[in-house]
């Protein structure tokens, strides 16, 4: 196909606010963007309104945004995840040439990546997932850029991607994480994160109200506080802005009038869900997002409240004691959801075949996307130190971290018990680390329950071997099933 007019770095076709900001920010940047959208006054719209911030070419269909950019051209498709990506696909891939580079930046799942990507191979094309984290400001003014894809891809994109995205200290938060999927593998493991992160400050909120009885203006002090600390972080920020917010029509706290059944679209199941098939725990993560679901059910809570008491047992406490120790329970807990993130990218990069520096996801992780945090720092330290660490929580800065916090985090636990208060990122994140620091664990009863009545054999401390108990036999003798 020809491309003798094509004057355009790169293509983009989806304009609603995540793609209009993408686009802005490219164009921004010193780069000739090419625009589409299916409803054409949307593309007319970002023009007329922004096109003085850059260079932009209109496109009134996919055959004009194709011809518009050089080769190898990049297109980027910014629509919703699923059946309305897979037929932008569908329709752009056969207007496209060999080697030209197709980069859907939505949130999509990774296996959707992985399948496209193998599709599109097979047509001598490049298929990019390339996560994109910060929300709508991100897009605009600069997000964390994880870009999944062949090395080919990723030379060609750099320029852009690179001058788009965050920056800290002078260091792009933008980088080839892998191939294929890896790019949006990582982006749904940090929205894994982002659901305990946000969790776990819920938490701490309702414990500060509950418990030591402070209005949301007196919690949005705290939080003010505690950011300009160790928890320093995007997320630590905005509950303090948003909880000093009032509402302008009552007049009462605005948190007070927000509905409390709290939505997702899905990352944080896909979490848990990859995490289940890896076999590994991250139980922050899971009891977060549980923990959504469990206030979208709200005809099962309403016949709670009616059947069971809500009236809460007073819990005797010193205030400021307490806020301290609420902050200790909130960094303990936060070490325990990244490093069991942290853990899940380990073993899907191993699964998976990708070469994925932990280090370096932490170092774009740092600005840009909703989980930056200074926090961030130490763990890429970390990870410069020890590149093939077992688990952050041994490392000797969060190590002392948890050890000098792990007194203070039982005693909230125990006082949100005692008030009737939900704690369950606090709890499950306290029995993680609790479960890797036990000397046995009863899995040992577990393991000679399940050869009783399965025959699934079991192994021993005192010899190497697989063992099965004929338990059904007078003596039960054992047998040697395996050396």
């Amino acid at each position: 196909m020809g491309n003798d007019d094509a004057r355009a770095t790169i293509g983009l076709t989806g304009l609603a606010t995540m793609g209009r900001n993408l686009a802005r920010n490219i164009a921004r940047n010193g780069h000739t963007i090419a625009v589409h959208n299916r409803t054409t006054s949307k593309m007319t719209a970002l023009i007329d309104e922004f096109g003085d911030e850059g260079d932009f070419v209109g496109c009134e269909s996919l055959e004009d945004l194709v011809a518009a950019v050089e080769r190898p051209r990049a297109i980027v498709i910014m629509v919703k995840a699923g059946e309305a990506t897979d037929a932008v696909v569908d329709e752009l891939v056969p207007l496209l040439d060999e080697g030209d580079i197709v980069v859907d930046a939505g949130n999509a799942h990774y296996r959707d990546t992985l399948r496209r990507q193998e599709a599109l191979e097979e047509k001598g094309l490049h298929f990019v997932g390339m996560g994109v984290s910060g929300g709508e400001e991100g897009a605009l003014n600069g997000p964390s850029i994880m870009v999944g894809g062949s090395d080919h891809a990723y030379e060609v994109l750099q320029p852009v991607v690179e001058s788009i995205a965050a920056d800290v200290d002078g260091t792009p938060c933008c980088a080839h994480i892998g191939h294929d999927g890896a790019g949006h593998f990582v982006k749904m493991v940090h929205n894994g994160i982002e659901y305990a992160d946000m969790q776990l400050i819920a938490e701490s909120y309702d414990l500060l109200r509950s418990v030591a009885g402070m209005t949301p203006a007196e919690v949005a002090d705290v939080f003010e506080e505690w950011n300009g600390g160790d928890l320093e972080s995007f997320l630590i920020e905005m509950t303090a802005d948003v909880l000093r917010h009032t509402d302008a029509e009552t007049g009462e706290p605005f948190v007070d009038v927000v509905r409390d059944a709290a939505e997702q679209k899905g990352t944080g199941r896909w979490t848990v869900q990859d995490a289940l098939d890896l076999g590994v725990p991250i139980t922050g993560i899971a009891e977060a997002t549980f923990a959504r679901s469990l206030s979208g059910h709200t005809e099962q809570r309403a016949a709670a409240r009616e059947m069971f008491s809500t009236t809460p047992e007073e819990v005797d406490v010193d205030r400021d004691s307490f806020v301290d120790q609420v902050r200790a329970a909130l960094y303990a807990s936060k070490v325990v959801a990244y490093a069991q993130g942290f853990d899940q990218i380990a073993a899907g990069a191993e699964e998976r075949g990708w070469d994925i520096d932990l280090g370096e996801v932490a170092t774009i992780w740092r600005g840009g996307c909703i989980i930056r945090a200074q926090f961030l720092d130490r763990i890429r330290e970390a990870y410069a130190d020890e590149p093939d660490l077992t688990t952050l929580l041994t490392t000797p800065y969060f190590a002392e971290a948890v050890t000098d916090g792990v007194d203070a985090w039982r005693e909230v636990i125990v006082a949100a018990v005692r008030g009737g208060v939900p704690t369950p990122a606090f709890s499950s994140s306290l029995a993680y680390f609790d479960g890797l620091r036990r000397d046995r664990l009863p899995a040992a009863l577990i393991q000679a329950l399940r050869d009783d009545f399965g025959a699934h054999t079991y192994e021993r401390v005192d010899r190497e071997g697989t063992f099965h108990t004929r338990w059904a036999e007078e003596g039960r003798p054992e047998e040697q099933v395996s050396d």
